[in-house]
């Protein structure tokens, strides 16, 4: 259900494809079946399949046809799952001259039966189904001339060209030429083979032969409805030009691979083999490996077998001069034995306990690591509450009132790193106040505004990150204010040796970039999800699933019941605005949080034509899609679904159970997505979602979409586990 549900947003945020068809309309209740090109009708048929059409044709005739595109209860679709059917222009290999595109849904105005009328050309045409997913729902039309299935295959001839000595051979050099026609679909390659056992080849231009010997060049062609011709030959002898060259050929050869202490080569050693020749040119190069028989030599030669080897070479020129054999000889030993055992991790944690176990005013984690493989400990890290790893140097202090979880892992020499281990502990209230940070920044390196300083986000002398008292969320009156206040604070930084006189200026060359406090920049962000119980009453889920609050301030999705769903913020509408909130992957095993932020979307409760109201954000809105995943759909973290993808390599993947910055910016019609203050997507609204056949209902069919609405947070499902925190917004003037 959790796919048929993934499958359905895709579809309904108009993630199809432009539709160029010359007419498109309710396919009729009968259907032309003549061999004449223009009574053509050629049909596919879907049904609860997603890898594969229940029925579609293979062959068809060149000239006008209709197509017939049934995706109905009829044809087997008892889950109302919608089907597309969509022929590629983009690939040279394939016909491009029919641009087709039809979304066919059993509960639609037509019951998922559609026509439409084309031209078709000789040649193949690709088809599949654009829904995520189904990449396997694909095949193949070929067109051919004429009545009839195209069950001919071409015919080929070859010609042999060159000057001839008395006896036939060729002098110097011979070309083979092959050429091929094909009365029906047409020759769509030819490709040739040099001697019995060559590899086939792709016959791009006349082929030439300059080796001394005598030869055979085979050659076949295959037409576009796939048939082959049977396989042909010419066979010659090339002989050198005259010559009173008696020179043999000079000759080398190198042994490379990585070696040992001893010289020996670990696991392989590659020969190579050159040879040269100044008057009739080099004509063959041999090898043999020890006793063995002499072979041709085409490239380098790998020996992997362990033990001492010698392998011989020689070289023939085109004169017949011989050169004299010659020889290398190399060790090859087994490497040694890797360290593929990651480190041994413990942990410790310390302090004063009361009744219950819970650590007064503070604990002392402790965290170690050893390596009995061989490469050693390298470091050790660890991750506070879900928090980015840090490197571990010191047990950690945690005076911070709540339930805390830290994991830790330790990395060797090899690049083996230990799975993720966990320790939880209670802290409560002692001698030690609580930290008086002014915000909340558990970033790795201090960012002002959106202007990242590069200098690491660590703990001051007093239990604050550096970026918690910037204080740029603050309400700035003037910028010049806020400079102050930076300069402030660095100054005493510096004299407590937090940070240095290098740190100092790349925090306020950032701040001064930042623009905090200039005119237009002076309204602050407000907090609509604090962690709170309070604000978290402000938020209302429609559709399935679930958010829980946590005892550490965070949401996290699919804790009480399964289902797709949304958490929304109903208080008011947002138009041009800068959303900030921080989000995790929470996923349970291998998978991955599957989740998104819904932004400008109507009343949900607005729109009673819809039975479930988390659809209205889905049709009417834009969702910046959470996922990084990198298997299953194609839109990744960044992307602005069924409309703006963005690839696993530009969504700049964390680790999972590592808090994520996002920021979207919206302007105008004009989105910008933000991951840890890295710009991962741009996208420019301009139009509405391409249904196919149009939809009444479809906000943007006009050109437009909403310029203003409310904001709200995907559940997906029960395994789909993410966690949301300190969500913020900012109207922009």
């Amino acid at each position: 259900m959790i796919r048929q549900r993934r499958i359905w947003a895709a579809l309904l945020a108009a993630l199809l494809m432009t539709l160029g068809l010359q007419s498109i309309s309710a396919a009729d209740d009968t259907e032309a079946s003549g061999a004449k090109a223009a009574d053509q009708v050629l049909t596919w048929t879907a049904g609860n399949d997603i890898d594969k059409y229940l029925s579609a044709p293979a062959t068809a005739v060149a000239g006008p046809a209709t197509i017939v595109f049934e995706n109905s209860v009829a044809t087997g679709n008892t889950t109302g799952m919608p089907h597309t059917l969509t022929f590629v222009t983009s690939d040279p290999e394939f016909n491009n001259d029919v641009q087709l595109n039809i979304l066919a849904n059993p509960n639609d105005a037509q019951k998922g039966r559609y026509t439409a009328e084309v031209t078709l050309t000789p040649g193949r045409y690709f088809y599949h189904c654009t829904i995520p997913g189904h990449g396997q729902m694909q095949g193949i039309l070929v067109v051919t001339e004429g009545s009839g299935e195209d069950t001919t295959a071409p015919e080929a001839t070859a010609e042999v060209t060159g000057a001839q000595n008395a006896e036939g051979a060729y002098v110097g050099s011979a070309s083979v030429a092959v050429t091929a026609t094909d009365g029906g679909s047409g020759v769509d390659r030819i490709e040739y083979a040099i001697g019995a056992d060559g590899a086939w080849q792709p016959y791009t231009a006349p082929v030439v032969v300059d080796q001394v010997g005598t030869h055979t060049v085979r050659y076949r062609a295959l037409d576009k409805a796939g048939n082959v011709s049977a396989e042909q030959s010419v066979g010659f002898t090339v002989v050198a030009p005259p010559t009173d060259d008696t020179t043999a050929p000079e000759t080398s050869a190198t042994v490379d691979g990585e070696k040992n202490a001893d010289g020996a080569y670990i696991d392989m050693a590659t020969v190579t083999v050159t040879a040269s020749d100044t008057g009739s040119g080099v004509n063959t190069i041999e090898y043999a490996i020890g006793s063995g028989a002499w072979r041709a030599y085409t490239g380098p030669v790998m020996v992997h077998q362990v033990g001492t080897h010698t392998v011989r070479y020689r070289a023939t020129d085109k004169s017949g001069n011989a050169a004299a054999e010659k020889s290398v000889e190399f060790t090859v030993v087994s490497a040694p034995p890797q360290d593929t055992t990651p480190p041994v991790t413990g942990v410790t944690v310390a302090g004063s306990k009361n009744s219950d176990g819970a650590y007064v005013g503070s604990a002392k984690v402790t965290v170690s690591a050893t390596d009995g493989h061989g490469s050693g400990v390298a470091g050790i890290e660890y991750s506070l509450d879900g928090g980015p790893y840090l490197a571990y140097t010191a047990p950690v202090v945690v005076d911070r009132v709540g339930r805390h979880t830290l994991a830790y892992r330790a990395s060797d020499k090899a690049g083996n790193t230990s799975a993720p281990l966990t320790v939880s502990f209670t802290v409560v209230s002692g001698q030690v106040p609580p930290p008086p940070c002014p915000e909340f920044d558990e970033r790795l390196t201090v960012f002002v505004g959106e202007v990242d300083s590069g200098v690491p986000n660590r703990v001051t002398n007093n239990r604050c990150r550096i970026g918690e008292l910037i204080e740029d969320e603050k309400e700035w009156t003037s910028h010049a204010l806020f400079l102050k206040h930076v300069k402030g604070v660095l100054d005493k930084l510096e004299k407590e040796g937090v940070v240095d006189r290098r740190e100092h200026r790349a925090i306020n060359t950032a701040a001064g970039q930042s623009g905090i406090g200039k005119p237009g920049q002076t309204e602050g962000y407000r907090t609509i999800l604090d962690g709170s119980a309070e604000s978290f009453a402000k938020w209302q889920q429609v559709g399935g699933g679930s958010f829980g609050l946590n005892p550490d301030g965070s949401i996290t999705s699919g804790t009480t019941r399964a289902g797709l769903g949304m958490l929304w913020f109903p208080e008011r509408k947002y138009g041009d605005f800068s959303l900030k909130l921080q989000w995790r992957d929470d996923a349970p095993g291998t998978g991955n949080a599957n989740s998104g932020v819904f932004v400008r979307f109507p009343q949900v409760h607005d729109h009673p034509e819809e039975t479930r109201p988390e659809w209205v954000a889905i049709k009417y809105g834009h969702e910046v899609q959470v996922f990084d995943s990198p298997t299953g759909d194609m839109y990744k973290t960044g992307s602005v679904y069924g409309f703006d993808r963005v690839g696993l390599a530009g969504a700049g993947v964390t680790q999972k159970g590592t808090w994520n910055d996002y920021e979207i910016r919206v302007v105008d019609q004009h989105y910008s997505v933000y991951r840890n203050g890295v710009l991962i997507n741009e996208f420019d609204n301009t139009g509405g979602q391409d249904f196919t056949p149009p939809r009444s209902d479809d906000p943007g069919t006009d050109g437009r979409r909403f310029a203003s609405g409310y904001v709200g947070l995907q559940v997906h499902g029960t395994t789909d586990v993410v966690s949301y925190r300190d969500v913020r917004i900012k109207e922009l003037p």
